[in-house]
């Protein structure tokens, strides 16, 4: 079935051509259908699958017709995103599909000076993509008007609900009109959290594509169980591998994706890293490197294992192996996408075979186990070397330190 079997406005089908779409996703051609008759909507599927188009084509589609009727005018859209990765992303889309259309969108998140947001509000902006901690502070502050809002959009739901976002959405809600079209995307989404978020449509259509536990089907899934203290030697081996082109590297903290940042520069890999302590601009500059090809590796947290789309991700390595099984499927959703084969390698030392039980049980399946061939895996734990370890008082004067920068920064906010 082509697009132009939705009816959309042929302007749309101009950019869906140019953007080298040919045919819908299942989850576009379940979904688009339901949303362009105007129901609320709860929309599971795979991750890589386009939920992002299922709802800004037929979102384009409607503000067409709006100013066909002279009725463009205002907030006509909030979509709101659990990261301000996301919500770039989500901006970058529609100003793509929309580019033949007279429709002004806007992203308001952290990270960046929100005077160049609050500017872009005034000019008139028709959508806004937003995180719901700015969105909220702006709303606290009388700078948005949402009265001619017409569809709220919560993408990446129940990563926002586990987030802690709750509350800021329901704040949000409040302020919205109570007669609008409400849809719901997300790669996963339990039962008790769809309860909760069925709190926030009226009588939804239900589109889910595959189990809403499994992985993507394009994606192969395996396991090294090596120990802790091997996996950085591991990594640099498979790295130097043809296959290994574009690789995803999920670490577990912060502190942790800086020092196998560092490790893999010291070995001559060209490598970038992202978390949520750099700045907007090092995030951004990190991501570009990566999808240019500039660089091999993203070392990363799992705050772009949500709803990021990177084209040609050959390889995602699960460095720390992840707590929750919610967060093992968004991880390895960044390969494979858009029907590409992609592969999923996960490193599990002993301690953490739990997890790896709770996670097969979780997708009802089992992952292969694999071992390189030539590697070490009975390589004692290297002997620490001067400079290793800091003496106890530099660790008490940096514990000092930290509290005062914390202390300082209480009082500035």
């Amino acid at each position: 079935m082509p697009f132009s079997n939705f009816g959309l406005e042929a302007e749309i089908l101009r950019a869906i051509q140019h953007a080298g779409y040919v045919r819908p996703t299942p989850v576009q051609a379940a979904a688009m259908p339901k949303v362009m008759q105007g129901h609320d909507l709860i929309a599971i599927a795979q991750t890589g699958t386009g939920k992002t188009a299922a709802f800004v084509l037929p979102l384009l589609h409607r503000l067409c017709l709006a100013q066909r009727q002279g009725q463009l005018r205002g907030i006509k859209a909030l979509i709101l995103a659990p990261t301000r990765e996301l919500a770039v992303q989500i901006v970058a889309n529609i100003r793509s599909y929309g580019q033949h259309l007279p429709i002004r969108v806007a992203a308001i998140h952290g990270g960046v000076e929100e005077d160049a947001q609050i500017k872009a509000i005034r000019k008139g902006v028709h959508i806004i993509v937003a995180t719901p901690g700015r969105l909220l502070d702006l709303l606290g502050r009388q700078k948005l008007e949402f009265e001619p809002l017409e569809v709220l959009v919560l993408d990446e739901a129940d990563r926002m609900l586990d987030m802690g976002f709750l509350h800021d959405i329901e704040a949000i809600v409040t302020t919205l009109p109570k007669r609008r079209q409400t849809l719901m995307f997300s790669a996963t989404l339990s039962k008790a959290v769809e309860s909760l978020a069925r709190r926030f449509l009226y009588q939804p259509k239900m589109v889910q594509i595959g189990k809403r536990s499994n992985p993507a089907d394009t994606v192969a899934q395996c396991v090294y169980e090596v120990p802790t203290h091997l996996k950085n030697a591991l990594l640099l081996e498979l790295l130097r591998q043809p296959k290994f082109t574009k690789v995803l590297v999920f670490a577990r903290m912060k502190d942790g994706a800086d020092r196998l940042t560092n490790f893999l520069r010291l070995a001559q890999v060209k490598v970038a890293k992202l978390h949520s302590s750099r700045s907007q601009d090092q995030r951004m500059q990190a991501l570009q490197d990566f999808k240019d090809g500039k660089t091999q590796v993203l070392v990363a947290t799992d705050i772009v294992a949500r709803g990021i789309d990177i084209d040609g991700v050959s390889h995602v390595v699960n460095y720390d192996f992840p707590v929750n099984p919610e967060d093992y499927v968004h991880r390895i959703g960044r390969t494979g996408r858009a029907a590409a084969q992609g592969d999923a390698i996960s490193f599990v030392p002993k301690q953490d075979l739990n997890l790896l039980d709770r996670l097969e049980l979780f997708i009802g399946q089992r992952l292969s186990h694999k071992r390189l061939r030539g590697f070490d895996y009975q390589a004692p734990v290297p002997a620490p070397t001067p400079g290793d370890k800091l003496p106890r008082r530099d660790w008490r004067k940096r514990t000092r330190d930290m509290e005062q920068r914390l202390s300082d920064r209480r009082v500035d906010r």
